[in-house]
């Protein structure tokens, strides 16, 4: 009798522990026996996490509030963990994965923002007179020393003196100054194809500078496209891996909308419109195996009330920067490290997670998200997206996010 009790419980534990490991869909997942050469050892941390996980699910956090979260394993090429991965949730700035990873893959890594000054008229000696064209490439980064690097180029290739007008021409976007959904009373950078310290000053610091650097003016401002046949003078390039440094390590929207119109602008002749890149982003989405009709992306950094994404498609997205290394070598190095710098420099500073997690925060009010790279206990390489929404204090889901990343990283 009691050897039969012994067997009875044997196989009850035994069948519990297979409906605990089978209800989760691995849909494409492979078996963890058949993927990883040492069986005992990633099966003990699998169940282990999923645990861990199990039991935050409980967290009074999610009894007012909603997630949607999944977790992959990038070595054994199947899903640790998930929970409404498919709901519909706002991304806040966890949109910029969206956008750089939309870009890398279109544009490229050797991509190059630029920004030209040209002429038109006749150049009789050294006065030019006719038209200075200033062509806007929507570089963030551009800075009064750049203008004045322009202005003394200027004067370097023989102009002492200009007559007519100082043209800007920002045809590479749309006129809208500002996202489709932003707040009307946040204080936003305007987006502007030229812009100098993020401010719409360019044609008043040009003029400036080339006064500075010895060039008379009798002209005026204006706007308009560059003809063809201009004469050009001098082009500023700028790396997309500089832009994408502060636009993912900082969070910077601006950085964020002017890839998002790189983007635009490469999908379709000037002026490239939101709706250019957000066709860009979904044929990206397609290309990923999911419905695009299920998405919404109506900017490039998560601030419109406009964007929904889903866990799902963002671990996808990380998924497939993973398999491309062209995308990986230029994105990775990017994500705020947990306890070390950007928008994670003051999260995570002790414990398993720190220095481990590399990965995208994003907030907004009643939102926010985190989603990134980590390195397990077993040595597997983990992706991973958190969307909190509905949270009274943004403050919750980071913390409620801190602790999913500290019991990944066990």
């Amino acid at each position: 009798m009691k050897k039969y009790i012994i067997t009875l419980l044997t196989f009850i534990l035994t069948i519990s522990s297979w409906a605990q490991v089978e209800s989760y869909d691995l849909g494409e997942a492979t078996n963890v026996a058949s993927s990883s050469n040492n069986f005992g050892t990633s099966n003990e941390w699998l169940l282990g996490v999923r645990n861990r996980l199990d039991v935050m699910m409980d967290d009074n956090l999610l009894k007012t509030s909603q997630l949607g979260m999944l977790v992959y394993d990038l070595t054994t090429e199947e899903v640790v963990f998930q929970k409404n991965e498919r709901q519909r949730m706002r991304p806040a700035s966890v949109m910029k994965l969206v956008t750089s990873i939309t870009a890398l893959d279109m544009l490229g890594g050797n991509y190059d923002y630029r920004t030209s000054i040209c002429y038109s008229g006749t150049l009789a000696g050294d006065t030019l007179r006719g038209y200075l064209y200033c062509v806007g490439g929507f570089d963030p980064m551009m800075t009064r020393q750049d203008v004045a690097a322009m202005a003394d180029t200027i004067r370097r290739f023989g102009i002492s003196r200009i007559e007519g007008m100082i043209v800007a021409d920002l045809s590479m976007k749309d006129t809208l100054s500002y996202g489709n959904g932003w707040c009307w009373d946040d204080d936003n950078d305007r987006l502007i194809p030229l812009l100098v310290d993020k401010k719409d000053r360019f044609l008043y610091a040009m003029s400036e500078e080339l006064r500075s650097h010895g060039v008379e003016l009798d002209i005026t401002f204006a706007r308009g496209k560059v003809p063809q046949g201009c004469t050009e003078i001098y082009m500023l390039r700028r790396n997309i891996n500089q832009i994408l440094q502060r636009m993912m390590k900082e969070s910077d929207n601006l950085y964020a909308e002017s890839m998002f119109y790189q983007i635009a602008a490469n999908s379709s002749t000037n002026p490239g419109r939101a709706s250019d890149a957000s066709g860009a982003m979904k044929r990206l989405v397609y290309k990923l195996g999911l419905d695009p009709t299920m998405y919404t992306f109506a900017d490039g950094s998560g601030l419109s009330l406009y964007n929904y994404v889903s866990a799902e498609l963002i671990v996808k997205l990380l998924r497939y920067a993973y398999q491309y290394p062209e995308i990986y070598s230029c994105l990775y190095p990017t994500l705020p490290i947990a306890g070390v710098d950007g928008t994670l420099e003051n999260r995570m500073k002790k414990g398993k997670a720190t220095g481990n997690v590399h990965a995208k925060t994003g907030t907004v009010s009643g939102v926010s998200t985190l989603a990134g790279y980590c390195r397990a206990s077993n040595g597997h390489l983990l992706c991973f997206a958190i969307l909190n929404q509905g949270v009274v204090k943004t403050s919750d889901g980071r913390e409620f996010q801190n602790k999913v990343c500290e019991a990944l990283c066990k």
